[in-house]
């Protein structure tokens, strides 16, 4: 990339081919997504679910039941395991050396064969996208946003990232250098923020409430202002 700043960090070994057919007629700001109408792969996994249903193997009170669980449980997940490794620098360094034994130790059984933890610094500010569908660690962050499936996001965050994250609010120094992590479906990533200044002595617990889903893909950073779940 010509911008010394961004760097795009995709991997030779992905199981499929992540090709960039983007499309940048498609400027919606990325927050807007989640009202947007579903993407490809999001119609085949419906379409998939209905014929599951059709033949008996499944039902739809399972199917809601498997998505509540998502949506109460799993996203807090991810906060907890950077929470611990705020607090806990051994563990965070076993995070960022393995992710998948390191969510184990905590109890968490991932999907994926690989999980990569990237640490941002002042210095580097990490992102994530699946560039060809919506691969992501949903055992701990729950099911993906909207905006993180659209073509719109997938395309536009590897060539103009600093631009996408204006648009969730996020603004960096010219300084810090914006490294774009592909995922693949055997490999995802978690980002794990900085702390923010002002929350020492907090609680594992008191620092999970800062976290959210959107900071863990890396298109938001957490604040003192963040934190709102455990007052």
């Amino acid at each position: 990339m010509s911008n010394p700043n961004h760097d795009y960090y995709a991997r030779s070994h992905h199981d499929h081919d992540h090709t960039h057919d983007h499309d940048h007629d498609d400027h919606a700001p990325a927050n807007e997504h989640d009202n947007g109408p579903p993407g490809e792969y999001e119609i085949m996994s419906r379409a998939m679910q209905e014929l599951l249903e059709q033949k008996g193997i499944i039902t739809a009170a399972q199917v809601a039941k498997r998505m509540e669980q998502f949506d109460e449980e799993f996203p807090y997940r991810g906060a907890q395991i950077v929470a611990r490794a705020w607090v806990d620098p051994a563990y965070k360094q076993r995070l960022l050396d393995d992710g998948r034994a390191a969510c184990a130790e905590a109890g968490v059984m991932l999907e994926a064969e690989r999980l990569i933890a990237i640490e941002n610094t002042p210095a580097v500010h990490n992102v994530i996208v699946c560039t060809l569908c919506s691969c992501y660690p949903r055992t701990l962050l729950g099911m993906p946003p909207t905006w993180y499936k659209s073509r719109n996001y997938r395309s536009r965050v590897v060539f103009e990232p600093r631009a996408v994250l204006k648009e969730f609010g996020t603004e960096l120094p010219d300084s810090v250098t914006v490294r774009v992590h592909d995922s693949n479906a055997d490999m995802r990533y978690l980002v794990v923020p900085m702390r923010p200044a002002g929350t020492d002595g907090w609680s594992e617990e008191k620092l999970a409430g800062l976290i959210s889903r959107d900071m863990l893909v890396g298109v938001t950073v957490p604040k003192i202002s963040n934190w709102k779940n455990i007052q």
